[in-house]
C-alpha cells in the first residue's frame, strides 16, 4: 500500500465519500487510488472555484465534509475564493493539495510555491505530510478538524513521493469531542433583557434559522413582543408556507440603520455584531443606534437549539404564543419583466423541498418576502462576498440531496466567474435549474459608485461597471457546456420556463433578459 492508497482509505473510513477534483501531475498517484477502493465519489470540475464551491455546498446541505484535489500551490490559488466563501459559512471541508516530490522542491520548478503559505488565510487546519507513512495520520488529523466545532478548513498538502511510497497502512479518524452545549448564564441573561420590555432584536444565523429554531424563535417573540431578524447572509434557512418568516437587516446602509434604530438591545444567536459590508465616507461601519447594548447568547459551534429551548422556558413562551402570521398572496404574473414580476414567479415556481441558492445581487433584493408563501424550502447565501459562488454551490447542494431539486439564482456578471459549474452539473445529470438575471452591468458597482461618493461615472469608469460590446449569449454558453438553455423577455415567458424547468429532471439554463 503506498501512500495514496492510505489516504484514500483513511477518508473513506473517516466518512468522507466524495472528492471534488481538478487534479495535476503531482496528484496522479491520488487519482489512481481512487480507482482501486470503493466508497468514494469523484466529481470533476474544469476550475478549482467550482471544486472548492461544490465542497461548500455540499457541506451545507449535509453537515459532512467533502474533500478537494487540487494541483500544487497556483490550483490552490484558484480555488481561494470560494473557501473564503466557505470558511465565514462555517463549512469543514478537508483539501487534498499536490506537492512536488520533496526532493524535487529544492529545484525551483515553475510550479514550486509556498502552499502552506498560501493555504493559512483560508484554512483553519494546515499540514504538510513529511512522508509516506505519515499520510494516513495526517488524513485523519484533517478530517477530525473539518469535523470540529464549528467546522473548519483542513488543509493537508501532499508531496508527490509521500503519495507513491510505501504506507503502514489506514487511520482510524479520533472520536469527535463532544458538541459544546451553550452557557446557562448566557441564555438566563437573555431572558432577563427580554423580560425587560425594551425594544429587543433576537438576531439569528446557523442552527438557529433551522425550521425548529425558528418555531423557537417565534414562540419567544409572541411571548416577550421581541423582534426577530436574520443576518443580511446565512449560510442556510429554513423558509416557505408554514414557517417562521423573518426579515434580514437591509444590505443597503442607510436602509439597515434605519431597520435597527430603534433597538435597545439586541441579542446574538450565532450571529455577529451588525456591520456595514463595506466602509463609506461619512457613514459608521457599526449599524446598531449609539447606546444598544449587544448580548451573545450562543457562538457558532455551540448547541442554539437546546439555548432557544431554554430561553423560552426561561420567558414562559409556549407553543399556544406563536403569534400567526398574514400569508402573502402569490400568483403567476403576467405581462412586463419587472424584479416584482420575476419575484412573484419564482415563488410560485418553487417546489416543495427545493434548494435555492442565491446570488442574485441587486435584482434579487425583492425577493425575499414574496418567497417566504413558497412551498417550504432552504435559502443559501454567500457569506463571504467573493462572488461566482452560486453555481459551484448549487453543483455541491445537488450532489449533496439528489431528490431535491435545486434552483440557482445568479446574475450574469457572477455567473461568468464559474460558468464551469455548468459542465459538472451536465456531466453529474444534476438537478439545477440556473437562472441567469442578464441585465448586462454589474448593477451593484453602480450603486457602489454612488454609495462610496466617488461621482459620476465617466466613460472609461462606465466602460468598467458594464459588460456590454459584446453581450454576452447565455444559450451558446449553456450549449456548449451541454446544458440546455432558454431566454424569456416577458413574465409570461418566466412562468412558462420556469413550469418546464422545475418539471424536467436533470440541469436547466433560464436567460432572464431585464
Amino acid at each position: 500500500m503506498n501512500g495514496a492508497e492510505s489516504l484514500v482509505q483513511t477518508l473513506v473510513a473517516g466518512g468522507i465519500n466524495v472528492c471534488f477534483a481538478n487534479p495535476g501531475t503531482s496528484e496522479m498517484h491520488f487519482v489512481a487510488a481512487l480507482d482501486r477502493f470503493e466508497g468514494m465519489r469523484c466529481v470533476l470540475g474544469l476550475f478549482e472555484g467550482v471544486v472548492t464551491g461544490a465542497a461548500d455546498g455540499y457541506f451545507r446541505m449535509t453537515g459532512t465534509p467533502a474533500a478537494t484535489l487540487l494541483h500544487l500551490g497556483p490550483g490552490l490559488a484558484n480555488g481561494l475564493a470560494n473557501l473564503h466563501n466557505a470558511k465565514k459559512a462555517n463549512s469543514g471541508i478537508v483539501n487534498i493539495v499536490g506537492q512536488h516530490a520533496i526532493y524535487h522542491i529544492g529545484y525551483d520548478a515553475p510550479l514550486t510555491s509556498d502552499i502552506e503559505g498560501l493555504a493559512r488565510p483560508m484554512s483553519g487546519w494546515v499540514r504538510t505530510s513529511p512522508d509516506a507513512k505519515s499520510i494516513a495520520k495526517d488524513g485523519a488529523a484533517a478530517i477530525t478538524a473539518a469535523k470540529s466545532l464549528p467546522p473548519q478548513i483542513a488543509t493537508l498538502i501532499l508531496p508527490a513521493d509521500t503519495a507513491w511510497n510505501e504506507a503502514d497502512g489506514i487511520v482510524q479518524v479520533a472520536q469527535q469531542a463532544l458538541r459544546p452545549n451553550h452557557s446557562s448564564q448566557a441564555v438566563q441573561a437573555a431572558a432577563k433583557v427580554l423580560k425587560k420590555g425594551e425594544p429587543t432584536l433576537l438576531l439569528l444565523t446557523g442552527e438557529a434559522l433551522t425550521e425548529h429554531g425558528l418555531a423557537l424563535a417565534r414562540r419567544i417573540a409572541g411571548k416577550t413582543g421581541c423582534q426577530v431578524m436574520g443576518q443580511t447572509f446565512n449560510p442556510r434557512m429554513a423558509r416557505g408556507r408554514g414557517r417562521f418568516a423573518i426579515e434580514r437587516i437591509p444590505y443597503v446602509i442607510e436602509q439597515a440603520l434605519l431597520a435597527l434604530k430603534d433597538f435597545k438591545h439586541i441579542v446574538l444567536v450565532e450571529a455577529n455584531d451588525p456591520v456595514a459590508f463595506f466602509a463609506y465616507p461619512n457613514k459608521p461601519s457599526l449599524l446598531k443606534s449609539e447606546g444598544c447594548e449587544v448580548h451573545r447568547m450562543t457562538s457558532a459551534g455551540e448547541n442554539s437549539l437546546v439555548a432557544l429551548e431554554a430561553l423560552a422556558e426561561a420567558v414562559g413562551a409556549k407553543p399556544q404564543d406563536a403569534k400567526p402570521q398574514k400569508p402573502m398572496d402569490i400568483a403567476w404574473p403576467t405581462g412586463r419583466l419587472t424584479h416584482a414580476s420575476i419575484a412573484q414567479a419564482i415563488a410560485m415556481a418553487i417546489p416543495e423541498n427545493a434548494i435555492v441558492v442565491d446570488e442574485s445581487v441587486t435584482t434579487g433584493r425583492g425577493f425575499f418576502a414574496p418567497t417566504a408563501a413558497a412551498a417550504p424550502h432552504d435559502w443559501l447565501q454567500n457569506m463571504g462576498g467573493s462572488i461566482g459562488f452560486s453555481t459551484p454551490v448549487a453543483t455541491g447542494a445537488a450532489v449533496a440531496c439528489p431528490d431535491r431539486k435545486v434552483i440557482c439564482l445568479v446574475g450574469d456578471g457572477s455567473a461568468m466567474y464559474t460558468l464551469q459549474s455548468l459542465w459538472t452539473q451536465a456531466r453529474e445529470g444534476l438537478d439545477v435549474v440556473t437562472i441567469v438575471f442578464a441585465n448586462r452591468t454589474y448593477q451593484i458597482l453602480h450603486g457602489e459608485f454612488d454609495g462610496v461618493g466617488a461621482g459620476r461615472p465617466g466613460q472609461k469608469a462606465t466602460a468598467m461597471l458594464n459588460i456590454d460590446r459584446p453581450s454576452l449569449d447565455w444559450l451558446a454558453l449553456a450549449k456548449g457546456m451541454g446544458i440546455p438553455g432558454r431566454t424569456v423577455t416577458t413574465a409570461d415567458e418566466f412562468s412558462k420556463a420556469l413550469k418546464d424547468a422545475v418539471a424536467e429532471k436533470g440541469p436547466r439554463l433560464i436567460e432572464v433578459v431585464i
